[in-house]
């Protein structure tokens, strides 16, 4: 959901100067808002829509790795059909469970706790996003130790691992990077820092979540398309849950930072599921370009386009209207209408439909090892 902060309405500002005495300025400066300039709001749109479409690029690309990897611990998260059907009803109840939240209990300890808790989330998920970097920084000949982080419970005959944790060096000055971040989100709540931990959450979902299929991807589009109309237009909830919460789970750019620098504070925002849900959809068709074997990327391009074509419309609807849009009414039909339509004019619409999510080769093979040991033993 895309939404911004309104400007005063010129009727309130004359009524302002109106009213004034001779504490006439406090007065209107209580009143009076700061209005974008054009040049503002065009550069907190474009701002926008660049950041949005950071995570759903390389979020897309690392998946295509990620689903190949060896690595247990980097295995994918796999969405079924089931879990596509179940995820707005869930979705529901946890908005407006926050939304009730709100209103019984003090808003600043709600806050507080969050911004802990979203701390802790946050340092890992920059530091996952931060590792691929940071293994092409360093040149081969760095000293790159490694470390185990294990706990486990028991004594040796039933010795049972809690904690097993594998990292390097270049891991722990992640790490210690993202920390410093996450203090400085935590004292100055700055949206830079917001943005960090925001990008690097949307880009963590787009490489770790994924569809096992096409038609799994129109569901859980689909009931979010619903979810989103309804809890905009239908409700307050939305829009005042997105004002209320304090944690990066929103992409933030001041419409006044040609005017007040880093300091600015008249913010543009857009959800974070706006881009996550779209980019695992945009994700999926890419590694199905993969499995076609044929060098092109089509699916992924057009989806691609497709996506800044729904955020553009959703920019000019809010735009126009002064008023919160559910993005997901002009993104969903946007991300499946045109590879749909590609998919048809190639003739592949139904091998499209057909394309299933397939476990690494190497979790096959480690199976037929096991069961290849077990027979030895027998």
């Amino acid at each position: 959901m895309a939404e911004t902060e309104q400007a005063p309405d010129p009727s309130a500002v004359l009524d302002a100067l109106n009213a004034t005495d001779s504490n006439g300025t406090e007065a209107l400066n209580a009143t009076v808002k700061f209005v974008a300039s054009p040049e503002g709001t065009a550069l907190a749109y474009g701002g926008l829509v660049f950041m949005a479409l950071l995570p759903i690029f390389f979020g897309a690309l690392r998946s295509v790795t990620c689903s190949k990897s060896k690595n247990a611990s980097d295995m994918p998260e796999t969405i079924t059909g089931r879990d596509a059907a179940r995820f707005p009803i869930i979705a529901s109840c946890t908005l407006f469970g926050l939304y009730l939240f709100f209103k019984v209990f003090s808003q600043e300890y709600i806050n507080m706790l969050l911004s802990v808790y979203f701390f802790g989330l946050g340092v890992l998920a920059l530091s996952h996003t931060m590792s691929p970097l940071m293994s092409r920084i360093f040149p081969e000949s760095f000293s790159n130790k490694q470390y185990q982080l294990l706990f486990t419970q028991g004594s040796e005959e039933s010795r049972e691992e809690i904690v097993n944790y594998e990292f390097d060096t270049k891991n722990l000055i992640c790490l210690i990077i993202s920390t410093v971040v996450g203090v400085w989100y935590l004292v100055k709540k700055h949206w830079i820092a917001n943005n960090l931990f925001g990008l690097a959450f949307a880009l963590n979902g787009v490489e770790l979540l994924h569809l096992n299929n096409v038609s799994t991807g129109c569901i859980l589009l689909g009931g979010l398309f619903v979810y989103d109309v309804f809890w905009v237009f239908g409700t307050n909830v939305m829009v005042t849950v997105a004002r209320s919460f304090e944690a990066p789970i929103k992409l933030v750019f001041p419409q006044d930072l040609l005017e007040r620098g880093l300091d600015a504070s008249n913010f543009a925002m857009l959800g974070l599921g706006d881009i996550v849900i779209p980019g695992i959809f945009i994700a999926l068709l890419l590694r199905f370009d993969v499995s076609l074997k044929k060098n092109s990327r089509m699916y992924f391009y057009s989806s691609f386009l497709a996506y800044i074509f729904g955020l553009g419309l959703t920019i000019f609807v809010m735009h126009t209207f002064k008023h919160a849009q559910p993005a997901l009414l002009y993104l969903v039909p946007s991300c499946v209408g045109f590879p749909v339509v590609v998919a048809l004019l190639k003739g592949e619409l139904t091998e499209m439909f057909r394309y299933e999510e397939t476990p690494p080769e190497d979790t096959d093979s480690e199976v037929k090892e096991d069961s290849e040991t077990e027979k030895k033993d027998q």
